[in-house]
């Protein structure tokens, strides 16, 4: 039976680094990709844009978070 307890951790260990990473770069950090090492950049939509997600990405494009924005 597996020990769900060891996957929530888990996941509410993601969950949080991902909160912080997307703080700080909201908040003009520089942050670099943990794969590449390039730097982070967030693009947000504008208020006429119809898309609802934001994207936050490095340049090489081995980091891909999508943004739900309301």
């Amino acid at each position: 039976m597996t020990d769900f307890s060891l996957i929530n951790k888990s996941s509410s260990q993601s969950f949080n680094s991902q909160k912080r990473l997307i703080k700080a770069l909201l908040a003009g950090q520089t942050i670099p990709c943990e794969k590449c090492g390039k730097p982070l950049s967030a693009s947000m939509p504008g208020k006429a844009d119809t898309q609802i997600l934001g994207h936050i990405r490095c340049a090489k494009g081995c980091t891909d978070i999508e943004l739900e924005v309301e």
